[in-house]
């Protein structure tokens, strides 16, 4: 078997949601993870989901790749290495068991990195196609700079968190959450949506 008939072979799209933080419940259903979803609307069954109120839908890699924003090679290695699955093997029942609480919280502050990290990457792609100088003479846009610096940084960040050694993901985690990083981009990831809906709203009423 390849890496990705290996992969979904091993691991449920259920396993892969608790895993990745989301909280089932017990008609194998969640809160929708890819639009605002206040009351689960997700079905997970052992091959695939789908979202009853967005339509989403997929097998366990899409599932991942959707969830951290990565191609479908990425997402298949990224389940690998979280479930020690290696491609020529399948895993033992003891890769699937639920990890030691310390482990657990390592884990959960992982994936909200990951996932704050990669909001802010997807937003740096958008500023610099959106705000490119159309001319040798535009000044340039702050956002424009700011992407262009970042984009390599927060992709290197990301590789050390998906697929790195335990040593350095550990070391990693602990930097960005202490010295503020992950705070600091989750806040102005906030504050930056809240001025794009406000700016929808006032368009709307106008």
């Amino acid at each position: 078997m390849n890496l990705f008939e290996t992969v979904k072979s091993a691991v449920t799209v259920k396993q892969a949601a608790e895993y990745y933080g989301c909280k089932v419940n017990r008609g194998d259903m969640i809160c929708c993870p890819f639009h605002d979803d206040r009351h689960p609307s997700m079905k997970l069954n052992r091959d695939y989901f789908y979202c009853f109120g967005c339509g989403a839908t997929g097998d366990v890699i899409d599932f991942v790749a959707r969830l951290f924003g990565l191609s479908s090679y990425e997402a298949a290695k990224k389940l690998a290495y979280d479930f020690g699955i290696d491609p020529d093997k399948p895993p033992a029942a003891m890769a699937l068991k639920e990890p030691y609480p310390l482990a657990r919280a390592f884990r959960n502050d992982e994936i909200h990195c990951q996932r704050v990290l990669c909001d802010y990457l997807h937003l740096l792609e958008r500023w610099k196609v959106e705000y490119a100088p159309q001319s040798p003479e535009d000044e340039l846009d702050d956002r424009f700079v700011e992407a262009c610096h970042m984009i390599e940084y927060v992709n290197d960040l990301l590789d050390v968190l998906m697929f790195a050694e335990l040593k350095q993901r550990v070391k990693a985690v602990d930097m960005l959450l202490k010295d503020g990083t992950i705070t600091a981009l989750e806040q102005r990831l906030r504050r930056l949506e809240k001025e794009v809906q406000h700016r929808g709203e006032e368009r709307a009423i106008a």
